[in-house]
């Protein structure tokens, strides 16, 4: 018994140690300097959930079974949709990757797999949306990140008896993770391998299988066997990222965190439990409404300004923004979404040099101000046109060369003294954000 025990240790120990050994690839390390500089990206949520009209999380908040679930695959037929019109709609909102839902919790699969015929190609519509995606986000230089539920719905071999969601399903059977993690190995090597260069993979589900929320429980029930899963992604591709929506810190091989309807070091949501990371880029996703599927009776949308001051604060931060757009289940996008998406890539079309390629500023953003840098630029972003003055020190240089508005190039007075900054000018009550750029040493 004693040797039992002590193979067992030396086998986990073995297990986490390679985990630990994980070493980033030079191509990985560069794919995060690119998600770094991108800082702005479509989440798409979308597939048969989206025919209820009800959010992504209808089956579970309806206790819907499977065998009654499994018939909207016969109604999904998004003839209006159109990759071409999907991409372009991101890239000139000024979007540097989409981010598309491939598998959800309902467990329908948006390509022709051969893992699962829960899938598109068994509904009226019979064409790869993943494909159509991947194919046009190639051509219009766009990156593909793919999101991938570790949670099903409807699968048997999902350990389901331990999970937090998806009691009411109708699942007779017992979970089998052996089985169900060579399904996913199974599905993930197809999207690595059928669909070109992958930017990151997406994850979510995990805290299905941890404590009830607000517990101090953050232990998973499974072992998810996350080793195994990261190290056929890193070897099938070995530049795309991995980020978990576990709501912890980054686990070993994970490529990025995320924060989910927070920036980083919030927790509006009561989502975000952990501390945003020093070692790996950010991402908060957030949606702009308060749906991330399609929903008829959700009109609660996100003005202009809260979703530019949103993409300003996150960059503070040194996070991208995956702001989210759950499409009609006939494949068209709300015209809100569209409105939105339009106004924001305006936006960037004058300020987008104090986004992109930025990183975190000198000090945490405020409801009146935040800042970004690119070297010895730094950019102050003046979030509250009523602000007349800014008063900040420490600030972490000794000499300004120049101040003036990014827009138009209006001078901007301001002392700089002791380390101490006085910044005072005429701001443009129109403005979302009137951003000052000082050039400094």
């Amino acid at each position: 018994m004693k040797k039992l025990v002590l193979v067992s240790f030396i086998l986990f120990f073995n297990l986490c140690l390679k985990a630990q050994d994980y070493k980033p690839t030079e191509s990985n390390l560069k794919q995060r300097e690119w998600f770094s500089d991108a800082r702005f990206g479509l989440f798409i949520h979308w597939g048969p959930f989206s025919i209820p009209g009800s959010g992504e999380w209808v089956m579970n908040e309806r206790k819907v079974t499977v065998e009654s679930y499994s018939r909207l695959e016969k109604f999904f037929n998004p003839i209006d949709f159109d990759a071409a019109k999907w991409v372009s709609t991101a890239k000139n909102a000024g979007m540097k990757y989409i981010t598309l839902i491939t598998r959800h919790h309902d467990g329908f699969s948006m390509w022709d797999t051969k893992y699962s015929d829960f899938n598109i190609m068994n509904t009226p519509y019979k064409k790869d949306i993943v494909k159509m995606m991947a194919d046009e986000c190639h051509k219009q230089g766009i990156k593909l990140y793919l999101y991938y539920s570790l949670l099903d719905w409807r699968r048997e071999d999902y350990p389901h008896e331990t999970g937090k969601t998806g009691q009411s399903s109708g699942r007779k059977g017992h979970g089998d993770y052996a089985s169900y993690l060579a399904f996913m190995k199974n599905q993930l090597t197809e999207l690595l391998t059928n669909y070109g260069e992958i930017g990151g993979i997406w994850f979510d589900g995990h805290w299905d299988q941890t404590a009830p929320e607000g517990s101090a429980d953050r232990s998973s029930r499974i072992d998810w066997k996350y080793n195994e899963i990261y190290g056929l992604i890193h070897k099938l591709q070995p530049q795309c990222m991995i980020g978990n929506n576990h709501h912890l810190s980054p686990f070993p091989g994970e490529d990025f965190q995320m924060f989910e309807q927070d920036l980083p070091g919030e927790n509006k949501s009561g989502l975000s439990f952990q501390e945003a990371s020093a070692q790996v880029p950010l991402e908060a996703c957030v949606t702009m409404n308060g749906s991330w599927g399609f929903n008829l009776t959700d009109n609660n949308y996100k003005s202009k300004t809260e979703l530019i001051h949103t993409l300003v604060k996150a960059s503070s931060l040194g996070a991208n923004l995956l702001l989210n757009m759950g499409p009609m289940p006939n494949g068209e996008i709300q015209p809100e979404f569209i409105t939105r998406l339009n106004s924001m890539g305006d936006w960037l079309k004058i300020y987008g040099e104090s986004i992109y390629n930025t990183k975190a500023g000198f000090a945490k953003p405020t409801e009146s101000w935040s800042s970004t840098q690119n070297g010895k630029k730094i950019y102050l972003h003046i979030l509250d046109p009523k602000t007349t003055a800014i008063t900040y020190a420490p600030v972490p240089f000794k000499k300004i060369k120049k101040a003036y508005l990014l827009n138009g190039g209006t001078p901007a007075k301001y002392t700089l003294k002791k380390g101490k900054l006085e910044l005072s000018t005429i701001f443009n009550n129109n403005e979302i954000d009137n951003v000052v750029v000082l050039e400094v040493e």
